[in-house]
């Protein structure tokens, strides 16, 4: 069996898109940053995502049955770094749009896609959840915000 630190070492050479998840709860706005996303259909349109367990965001937004994912770009690495770090003020100075669904979008994104959650599967230390994409847009047409070998970066010229 791989040992977990090379396995992620290995991993790390996969470069993946990063996303904002954004919520509205009774609680009010919640969100974090996933690089763990992925289209698996385009009809239905369905998105996947996995969620560590250990999170302490992901169940409040697991409870609202629904969410936006934001595509970040370049220049949107400090916003990921915030939405990644535990008891940050997230959606404070940056400016935001609402989704028809009143989902959270950063005004700069590249685009959003609003998504209902359809299926959760328990996948070792996370869920991997399959949604249903049921609205979004195209908003810029700047270069991505990735992460590779550990680190969150835009693509070079």
């Amino acid at each position: 069996m791989l040992e977990q630190r090379y396995f992620r070492d290995i991993l790390g050479q996969f470069t993946t898109g990063v996303v904002l998840v954004t919520t509205q709860t009774p609680r009010g706005l919640t969100g974090m940053a996933f690089n763990s996303f992925t289209s698996v259909s385009l009809n239905p349109p369905l998105v996947a995502l996995c969620a560590a367990h250990t999170s302490s965001t992901w169940p409040h937004i697991r409870a609202a049955g629904e969410f936006a994912v934001s595509i970040l770009g370049e220049g949107q690495e400090e916003l990921c770094k915030t939405f990644s770090t535990h008891g940050a003020e997230r959606f404070a100075g940056h400016a935001w749009e609402r989704t028809h669904a009143g989902h959270p979008v950063p005004a700069d994104t590249l685009g959003w896609l609003d998504c209902r959650i359809e299926t959760i599967y328990q996948a070792g230390d996370h869920e991997l959840v399959v949604a249903e994409a049921v609205e979004g847009a195209v908003t810029d047409s700047g270069g991505p915000l990735v992460f590779h070998g550990g680190r969150i970066t835009a693509l070079p010229a």
